[in-house]
C-alpha cells in the first residue's frame, strides 16, 4: 500500500472552510479512481507541538504505485493541486508531500 500524505501551510486569510471545500473535491475524485483505497482529511491536532506551520492535510491510499500515478497524472487533480497551491504561503512550497510505501 501507499500512502500519499499531503500537509497544507495555509495562508492567514485562507478559512478553513476553502480547504474543507478543495478536499472533498480531491476526495470525490479520488474514489473514482482505480486502485484508491481511502481518502482521509482534517486538521492537524500537532499533539507534540512539532508542525504548526501545516494546520490541515489530507492522506490518500493507494494498492500499487501505478494507482498513485495514475492519480498524480489525472488532469482534474492537476486542476486541484493547482487551486491548492492557491490556498498555501508560498504556492507548491506551502505543502509538503510524503508518500509512504508499507507492507
Amino acid at each position: 500500500m501507499i500512502e500519499h500524505c499531503v500537509f497544507c501551510n495555509l495562508k492567514s486569510d485562507v478559512p478553513f472552510e476553502r480547504f474543507w471545500d478543495l478536499a472533498c473535491e480531491l476526495e470525490k475524485l479520488a474514489m473514482t479512481l482505480p486502485g484508491v483505497l481511502g481518502f482521509t482529511k482534517g486538521k492537524n491536532l500537532d499533539v507534540e507541538r512539532k508542525s504548526q506551520d501545516f494546520p490541515v492535510g489530507f492522506i490518500v491510499r493507494f494498492d500499487t504505485m501505478a494507482a498513485l500515478q495514475g492519480y498524480a497524472d489525472h488532469p482534474d487533480h492537476k486542476r486541484l493541486g493547482a487551486a491548492l497551491c492557491e490556498l498555501c504561503v508560498g504556492g507548491a512550497d506551502g505543502i509538503v508531500v510524503f508518500d509512504l510505501k508499507s507492507d
